[in-house]
């Protein structure tokens, strides 16, 4: 059976170069400041998607990510690895969202793009670590989910068998599609780059990119709508104002830091129970641990 695969992607802010321009006064991260990255466990949901894909013929991949215009490069990542298109939402109004405003936003898309049988997203993005968002968007379609995913292991009957990885062990379990599922980084790493499909769709841009492009690129562009990334904005997918952006975010981040931690003294134990008795002891006393 041919799927339509949904792969939500986010392009998040490198979280080990947090440094003192990392977050602006009204308390959002200043991801101008940061070196921008493929959220690592999209990536897994990726590899997941295109194991999905190979498993059925016809199927195809759509890649949806929310941010600023250049998450673009996210779609394109996602193309050149094996995807066949994708949107960017963008817009001003959807700036400062939480995780409640960003599942909102993200529904509505879905709901836009319409006719899917499988949604597919990391467990957490490395910039909130909430993994919220997944579950929330599940919601709001009003589909079933799926967390902790480690691997799909079939689609038949209109059902998806999912294989999880949590705390206490693994179990299988089956859920009706459609439905959402979000995967671990424990999950099968994400394929490389195919070399073929970097030279098909090294031109693939969005509205804004398009526009910064020599006259010989955008005729390229123009002539392959294969290499058009989807522009779409809160009023596209019929976003309630109220609900999106800042407007709709209950929370808000009060601040931001990069912490290191640095040995102030050496301690060098035997091999014997008493000293390592004595060091944890220690160790809780002045709350180091426990």
């Amino acid at each position: 059976m041919s799927l339509n695969i949904i792969v939500l992607a986010k392009q998040v802010p490198d979280t080990r170069n947090v440094g003192k321009d990392a977050m602006k006064e009204d308390g959002t991260i200043n991801r101008a400041a940061l070196p921008a990255i493929f959220n690592p466990e999209d990536l897994n949901a990726l590899e997941q998607a295109l194991r999905l894909k190979d498993e059925n013929p016809g199927s195809t991949i759509t890649m949806l990510t929310m941010g600023l215009p250049r998450a673009a490069e996210v779609v394109r990542e996602g193309i050149f690895r094996g995807a066949d298109n994708g949107i960017v939402l963008t817009d001003r109004l959807l700036g400062g969202a939480d995780t409640l405003a960003t599942s909102y936003s993200l529904a509505q898309a879905v709901k836009k793009i319409g006719n899917y049988d499988i949604v597919l997203c990391g467990r957490q993005a490395i910039d909130g670590d909430t993994a919220q968002v997944g579950p929330q968007i599940a919601e709001k379609l009003g589909i079933p989910q799926v967390t902790y995913a480690e691997e799909i292991l079939d689609i038949k009957d209109g059902k998806v068998i999912v294989k999880r990885r949590l705390e206490s062990g693994v179990e299988t379990v089956k859920a009706p599609l459609p439905c959402v599922v979000t995967v671990n980084g424990s999950a099968a790493e994400c394929r490389p780059r195919n070399a073929k499909r970097v030279m098909q769709y090294k031109y693939a841009v969005s509205p804004s990119e398009k526009a910064k492009l020599d006259d010989k690129q955008k005729a390229i562009v123009e002539k392959r709508p294969n290499l058009n990334i989807q522009e779409w904005g809160a009023a596209f997918v019929e976003a309630d104002p109220q609900q999106i952006g800042m407007a709709g975010s209950p929370t808000k981040v009060k601040a931001i830091e990069n912490v290191v931690f640095t040995a102030k003294q050496s301690l060098s134990l035997e091999n014997n129970d008493e000293q390592i008795e004595q060091l944890i002891k220690e160790l809780i006393a002045n709350h180091t641990i426990g």
